[in-house]
Protein backbone atom coordinates (compact mmCIF):
# COMPACT_ATOMS: atom_id res chain seq x y z
CA UNK A 1 0.00 0.00 0.00
CA UNK A 2 1.51 3.33 -0.81
CA UNK A 3 2.27 5.74 2.03
CA UNK A 4 0.75 8.32 0.52
CA UNK A 5 -2.62 6.76 0.27
CA UNK A 6 -3.38 8.54 3.46
CA UNK A 7 -1.18 11.67 3.66
CA UNK A 8 -3.53 14.61 3.36
CA UNK A 9 -5.49 12.83 6.12
CA UNK A 10 -2.35 12.24 8.44
CA UNK A 11 -1.90 16.71 7.71
CA UNK A 12 -4.89 17.27 9.62
CA UNK A 13 -3.70 17.67 12.73
CA UNK A 14 -6.56 16.51 14.92
CA UNK A 15 -5.74 12.85 13.40
CA UNK A 16 -1.83 12.52 12.53
CA UNK A 17 0.09 9.91 11.90
CA UNK A 18 -0.68 8.60 15.44
CA UNK A 19 -4.45 8.86 14.67
CA UNK A 20 -4.56 7.61 11.83
CA UNK A 21 -2.60 4.02 12.99
CA UNK A 22 -5.85 4.26 15.97
CA UNK A 23 -8.24 4.28 12.56
CA UNK A 24 -6.01 0.88 10.87
CA UNK A 25 -6.41 -0.60 14.21
CA UNK A 26 -10.61 -0.05 14.86
CA UNK A 27 -13.65 -1.38 13.60
CA UNK A 28 -16.64 -0.01 12.78
CA UNK A 29 -20.52 -1.70 12.32
CA UNK A 30 -22.74 -0.14 9.87
CA UNK A 31 -26.29 -1.36 10.19
CA UNK A 32 -28.13 -0.47 7.02
CA UNK A 33 -26.84 -0.45 3.59
CA UNK A 34 -28.86 2.07 2.53
CA UNK A 35 -28.19 6.03 1.60
CA UNK A 36 -26.77 6.66 5.02
CA UNK A 37 -24.88 3.02 5.23
CA UNK A 38 -23.35 3.26 1.52
CA UNK A 39 -22.41 7.00 1.64
CA UNK A 40 -21.09 6.24 5.59
CA UNK A 41 -19.39 2.89 4.40
CA UNK A 42 -17.52 4.66 1.47
CA UNK A 43 -15.96 7.45 3.88
CA UNK A 44 -14.79 5.56 6.38
CA UNK A 45 -13.21 3.06 3.86
CA UNK A 46 -11.72 5.51 1.95
CA UNK A 47 -10.84 6.83 5.40
CA UNK A 48 -8.78 3.23 6.45
CA UNK A 49 -10.72 1.98 8.92
CA UNK A 50 -9.30 -1.43 9.91
CA UNK A 51 -12.78 -3.70 10.13
CA UNK A 52 -16.01 -2.31 8.81
CA UNK A 53 -18.91 -4.59 8.93
CA UNK A 54 -22.40 -3.97 6.76
CA UNK A 55 -25.34 -5.81 7.27
CA UNK A 56 -29.40 -5.02 5.42
CA UNK A 57 -31.77 -7.46 4.95
CA UNK A 58 -32.73 -5.45 1.09
CA UNK A 59 -31.81 -6.06 -2.68
CA UNK A 60 -30.94 -3.30 -4.98
CA UNK A 61 -34.22 -1.75 -6.95
CA UNK A 62 -34.02 1.08 -9.42
CA UNK A 63 -35.27 3.70 -7.07
CA UNK A 64 -32.25 3.12 -4.65
CA UNK A 65 -30.25 4.19 -7.62
CA UNK A 66 -30.64 7.99 -6.66
CA UNK A 67 -28.91 8.43 -3.80
CA UNK A 68 -27.71 4.92 -2.33
CA UNK A 69 -23.77 5.75 -4.02
CA UNK A 70 -22.27 2.23 -3.96
CA UNK A 71 -24.85 0.75 -6.37
CA UNK A 72 -25.06 0.31 -10.29
CA UNK A 73 -27.41 -0.64 -12.52
CA UNK A 74 -26.60 -4.43 -13.01
CA UNK A 75 -26.87 -4.22 -8.73
CA UNK A 76 -30.62 -3.48 -9.60
CA UNK A 77 -30.94 -5.93 -12.64
CA UNK A 78 -29.93 -8.62 -10.46
CA UNK A 79 -31.55 -7.94 -7.38
CA UNK A 80 -27.95 -8.19 -5.70
CA UNK A 81 -28.31 -7.92 -1.47
CA UNK A 82 -26.89 -4.54 -0.52
CA UNK A 83 -24.65 -6.04 1.81
CA UNK A 84 -23.13 -8.22 -1.00
CA UNK A 85 -23.08 -5.17 -3.62
CA UNK A 86 -21.62 -2.60 -1.16
CA UNK A 87 -18.81 -5.02 -0.08
CA UNK A 88 -17.63 -5.85 -3.86
CA UNK A 89 -17.38 -1.71 -4.48
CA UNK A 90 -15.65 -1.23 -1.40
CA UNK A 91 -13.48 -3.59 -1.75
CA UNK A 92 -12.47 -2.44 -5.22
CA UNK A 93 -11.69 1.24 -3.09
CA UNK A 94 -10.19 0.16 -0.90
CA UNK A 95 -8.67 -3.89 -0.33
CA UNK A 96 -6.56 -2.70 2.62
CA UNK A 97 -10.02 -2.99 4.76
CA UNK A 98 -11.32 -6.11 5.84
CA UNK A 99 -14.85 -5.68 4.71
CA UNK A 100 -17.66 -8.21 6.63
CA UNK A 101 -21.38 -8.40 4.44
CA UNK A 102 -23.77 -10.05 6.33
CA UNK A 103 -27.51 -10.25 4.47
CA UNK A 104 -29.63 -10.70 7.32
CA UNK A 105 -32.76 -8.95 9.14
CA UNK A 106 -30.44 -8.06 12.12
CA UNK A 107 -32.55 -9.47 14.98
CA UNK A 108 -31.71 -9.04 18.38
CA UNK A 109 -29.54 -12.23 18.75
CA UNK A 110 -27.47 -11.52 15.29
CA UNK A 111 -27.02 -8.08 16.32
CA UNK A 112 -25.63 -8.75 19.63
CA UNK A 113 -23.08 -11.55 18.39
CA UNK A 114 -21.96 -9.03 15.95
CA UNK A 115 -21.40 -6.09 18.61
CA UNK A 116 -19.68 -8.55 20.98
CA UNK A 117 -16.87 -9.00 18.20
CA UNK A 118 -15.31 -5.70 18.78
CA UNK A 119 -16.82 -3.35 17.58
CA UNK A 120 -15.13 0.60 18.38
CA UNK A 121 -18.57 2.44 17.01
CA UNK A 122 -21.73 1.86 15.49
CA UNK A 123 -23.22 3.82 12.56
CA UNK A 124 -27.58 3.81 12.66
CA UNK A 125 -28.07 4.10 9.08
CA UNK A 126 -31.49 1.84 9.23
CA UNK A 127 -34.95 2.97 8.06
CA UNK A 128 -37.25 2.29 11.19
CA UNK A 129 -37.25 2.66 14.98
CA UNK A 130 -37.69 -0.52 16.13
CA UNK A 131 -34.42 -1.65 14.82
CA UNK A 132 -32.87 1.52 16.52
CA UNK A 133 -34.51 0.72 20.14
CA UNK A 134 -32.76 -2.37 19.52
CA UNK A 135 -29.33 -0.99 18.88
CA UNK A 136 -29.77 1.85 21.79
CA UNK A 137 -30.41 -1.15 24.08
CA UNK A 138 -27.72 -2.99 22.62
CA UNK A 139 -25.05 -0.50 23.11
CA UNK A 140 -26.04 0.32 26.30
CA UNK A 141 -25.45 -2.76 27.45
CA UNK A 142 -22.42 -3.43 26.32
CA UNK A 143 -20.86 -0.33 26.18
CA UNK A 144 -20.15 0.91 22.36
CA UNK A 145 -20.86 4.56 21.31
CA UNK A 146 -23.34 4.81 18.60
CA UNK A 147 -24.22 7.61 16.33
CA UNK A 148 -27.90 8.06 15.15
CA UNK A 149 -28.60 9.22 12.05
CA UNK A 150 -31.74 9.83 9.77
CA UNK A 151 -33.09 11.97 6.92
CA UNK A 152 -36.14 12.33 4.69
CA UNK A 153 -37.38 15.04 2.27
CA UNK A 154 -34.30 17.61 2.96
CA UNK A 155 -34.14 17.22 6.59
CA UNK A 156 -31.52 15.23 8.34
CA UNK A 157 -30.95 14.65 12.00
CA UNK A 158 -27.88 13.00 13.71
CA UNK A 159 -26.95 12.03 17.31
CA UNK A 160 -23.84 10.66 19.32
CA UNK A 161 -24.57 8.68 22.10
CA UNK A 162 -22.25 7.15 24.61
CA UNK A 163 -23.40 4.89 27.19
CA UNK A 164 -23.19 6.24 30.67
CA UNK A 165 -22.62 9.77 29.73
CA UNK A 166 -25.33 10.76 27.21
CA UNK A 167 -28.78 10.93 26.86
CA UNK A 168 -29.52 7.44 24.87
CA UNK A 169 -32.39 7.33 22.17
CA UNK A 170 -35.19 6.26 24.95
CA UNK A 171 -34.59 9.68 26.58
CA UNK A 172 -34.44 11.45 23.78
CA UNK A 173 -37.85 10.13 22.27
CA UNK A 174 -39.74 11.74 24.88
CA UNK A 175 -38.61 15.27 24.55
CA UNK A 176 -37.21 15.55 21.11
CA UNK A 177 -39.76 15.49 17.98
CA UNK A 178 -38.50 12.83 15.44
CA UNK A 179 -40.98 12.69 13.07
CA UNK A 180 -42.99 10.11 10.97
CA UNK A 181 -42.61 10.63 7.69
CA UNK A 182 -40.15 8.58 5.32
CA UNK A 183 -38.09 8.99 2.19
CA UNK A 184 -41.15 6.34 0.66
CA UNK A 185 -43.74 8.57 1.56
CA UNK A 186 -42.51 12.07 1.33
CA UNK A 187 -39.27 11.76 -1.12
CA UNK A 188 -35.66 12.65 0.12
CA UNK A 189 -32.99 14.43 -2.24
CA UNK A 190 -29.30 13.53 -1.86
CA UNK A 191 -27.73 16.78 -0.40
CA UNK A 192 -30.02 15.37 2.78
CA UNK A 193 -28.09 12.18 2.86
CA UNK A 194 -24.80 13.48 2.12
CA UNK A 195 -25.24 16.29 5.44
CA UNK A 196 -25.92 13.76 7.72
CA UNK A 197 -23.60 11.40 6.45
CA UNK A 198 -21.15 14.06 6.80
CA UNK A 199 -22.06 14.91 10.58
CA UNK A 200 -21.88 10.94 11.01
CA UNK A 201 -18.60 10.11 10.02
CA UNK A 202 -16.83 12.97 11.42
CA UNK A 203 -18.25 12.13 14.75
CA UNK A 204 -16.97 8.22 14.47
CA UNK A 205 -13.51 9.95 13.51
CA UNK A 206 -13.01 11.57 16.66
CA UNK A 207 -14.35 8.33 18.42
CA UNK A 208 -11.84 6.27 16.30
CA UNK A 209 -8.61 8.19 16.80
CA UNK A 210 -10.53 9.32 20.70
CA UNK A 211 -10.45 12.54 20.72
CA UNK A 212 -14.00 12.46 22.75
CA UNK A 213 -13.52 16.41 23.62
CA UNK A 214 -13.86 17.66 20.57
CA UNK A 215 -17.38 15.24 19.82
CA UNK A 216 -20.12 17.18 19.24
CA UNK A 217 -22.39 17.16 22.36
CA UNK A 218 -25.68 18.87 20.93
CA UNK A 219 -28.54 17.11 18.49
CA UNK A 220 -27.99 18.59 15.38
CA UNK A 221 -31.24 18.94 12.63
CA UNK A 222 -31.66 20.86 9.22
CA UNK A 223 -33.54 21.30 6.29
CA UNK A 224 -31.36 22.23 3.24
CA UNK A 225 -34.43 23.52 1.29
CA UNK A 226 -35.20 25.78 3.57
CA UNK A 227 -32.36 27.12 5.45
CA UNK A 228 -32.66 26.15 8.58
CA UNK A 229 -30.40 24.49 11.03
CA UNK A 230 -30.72 23.59 14.66
CA UNK A 231 -28.15 22.57 17.45
CA UNK A 232 -30.19 21.26 20.22
CA UNK A 233 -28.46 20.84 23.91
CA UNK A 234 -30.29 17.56 25.18
CA UNK A 235 -27.57 16.74 27.91
CA UNK A 236 -30.43 17.39 30.82
CA UNK A 237 -33.07 15.12 29.17
CA UNK A 238 -30.88 12.24 30.23
CA UNK A 239 -33.31 10.12 33.28
CA UNK A 240 -31.82 7.94 36.21
CA UNK A 241 -34.54 5.56 36.05
CA UNK A 242 -34.70 4.76 32.06
CA UNK A 243 -34.94 1.88 31.83
CA UNK A 244 -32.73 1.35 28.62
CA UNK A 245 -29.75 3.79 30.14
CA UNK A 246 -30.99 4.42 33.82
CA UNK A 247 -29.43 3.14 36.95
CA UNK A 248 -31.38 0.29 36.86
CA UNK A 249 -31.32 -0.97 33.43
CA UNK A 250 -33.70 -3.55 32.03
CA UNK A 251 -33.13 -2.76 28.29
CA UNK A 252 -36.91 -3.50 27.27
CA UNK A 253 -36.31 -3.51 23.47
CA UNK A 254 -34.26 -6.84 24.08
CA UNK A 255 -37.40 -8.81 25.44
CA UNK A 256 -37.89 -11.60 23.44
CA UNK A 257 -41.77 -10.57 23.31
CA UNK A 258 -40.15 -7.68 21.49
CA UNK A 259 -38.79 -8.86 18.52
CA UNK A 260 -40.73 -8.16 15.51
CA UNK A 261 -41.52 -11.50 13.14
CA UNK A 262 -43.65 -9.45 10.93
CA UNK A 263 -42.96 -6.45 9.60
CA UNK A 264 -44.03 -3.82 7.15
CA UNK A 265 -41.29 -2.38 5.31
CA UNK A 266 -40.88 1.45 5.67
CA UNK A 267 -43.80 2.47 3.03
CA UNK A 268 -42.93 -0.09 0.23
CA UNK A 269 -46.49 -1.93 0.11
CA UNK A 270 -43.96 -4.66 0.90
CA UNK A 271 -44.50 -6.80 4.36
CA UNK A 272 -41.34 -9.68 5.83
CA UNK A 273 -41.64 -12.49 7.15
CA UNK A 274 -39.27 -14.05 9.35
CA UNK A 275 -39.28 -17.61 10.69
CA UNK A 276 -39.49 -17.64 14.28
CA UNK A 277 -36.04 -19.41 14.58
CA UNK A 278 -33.26 -18.92 11.98
CA UNK A 279 -32.73 -21.57 8.97
CA UNK A 280 -31.03 -21.99 5.98
CA UNK A 281 -33.07 -23.05 3.27
CA UNK A 282 -31.76 -24.80 -0.63
CA UNK A 283 -32.43 -21.96 -2.84
CA UNK A 284 -32.45 -24.50 -5.68
CA UNK A 285 -35.29 -26.67 -3.95
CA UNK A 286 -37.25 -23.42 -2.76
CA UNK A 287 -36.94 -22.42 -6.91
CA UNK A 288 -38.06 -25.87 -8.51
CA UNK A 289 -40.98 -25.53 -5.62
CA UNK A 290 -42.13 -22.40 -6.73
CA UNK A 291 -41.48 -22.84 -10.69
CA UNK A 292 -45.20 -23.60 -11.58
CA UNK A 293 -46.75 -20.48 -10.15
CA UNK A 294 -45.53 -17.47 -11.58
CA UNK A 295 -42.51 -15.73 -13.04
CA UNK A 296 -39.65 -17.20 -11.62
CA UNK A 297 -35.93 -15.52 -10.78
CA UNK A 298 -33.27 -16.57 -8.95
CA UNK A 299 -29.81 -15.40 -8.26
CA UNK A 300 -27.07 -16.80 -5.84
CA UNK A 301 -28.97 -15.01 -2.48
CA UNK A 302 -32.57 -15.31 -3.12
CA UNK A 303 -35.38 -16.37 -5.61
CA UNK A 304 -38.23 -14.07 -6.47
CA UNK A 305 -41.40 -15.31 -7.53
CA UNK A 306 -43.89 -12.97 -9.67
CA UNK A 307 -47.36 -13.54 -9.61
CA UNK A 308 -49.90 -11.29 -11.51
CA UNK A 309 -49.39 -7.78 -8.77
CA UNK A 310 -48.09 -9.85 -6.12
CA UNK A 311 -44.44 -10.76 -5.74
CA UNK A 312 -42.91 -13.20 -2.94
CA UNK A 313 -38.84 -13.08 -2.34
CA UNK A 314 -37.09 -15.72 -0.61
CA UNK A 315 -33.53 -15.58 1.30
CA UNK A 316 -31.04 -18.09 2.30
CA UNK A 317 -32.08 -17.47 5.72
CA UNK A 318 -35.59 -18.22 5.42
CA UNK A 319 -36.98 -14.67 5.65
CA UNK A 320 -39.36 -13.53 2.62
CA UNK A 321 -40.81 -9.82 1.28
CA UNK A 322 -44.04 -10.13 -0.07
CA UNK A 323 -44.34 -7.33 -2.17
CA UNK A 324 -47.75 -5.72 -3.19
CA UNK A 325 -49.22 -5.63 -0.05
CA UNK A 326 -48.75 -3.84 3.14
CA UNK A 327 -51.69 -6.31 4.94
CA UNK A 328 -50.08 -8.79 7.06
CA UNK A 329 -52.84 -11.68 7.38
CA UNK A 330 -52.76 -11.65 3.43
CA UNK A 331 -48.78 -11.39 3.98
CA UNK A 332 -49.28 -14.69 5.91
CA UNK A 333 -51.76 -16.07 3.67
CA UNK A 334 -49.03 -16.29 0.53
CA UNK A 335 -45.75 -17.12 2.61
CA UNK A 336 -47.33 -20.16 3.91
CA UNK A 337 -49.31 -21.30 0.58
CA UNK A 338 -46.22 -20.85 -1.17
CA UNK A 339 -43.43 -21.95 1.39
CA UNK A 340 -45.65 -24.14 3.92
Amino acid sequence: MSSERYSRQELFTPIGKSGQEKIVSKHVLIIGAGALGTASAEALVRAGVGTVTIIDRDYVEWSNLQRQQLYTEENAERRTPKAVAAKNRLQEVNSSVNIHAHVMDGNIEELESLITQGVDVIIDATDNFDTRLIINDLAQKHQVPWVYGACVGSYGISYTILPGETPCLSCLLDTVPMGGMTCDTVGIISPAVQMVVSYQVTEVLKLLVEDKASLRKKLVSFDLWKNQHTMIAVDKVKKADCPSCGEHATYPFLAYENQTKTAVLCGRNTVQIRPAEGMKRSLDTIAESLRPHGKLEQNPYLVSLTMDEKRLVVFQDGRAFIHGTNDISEAKTIYYRYLG
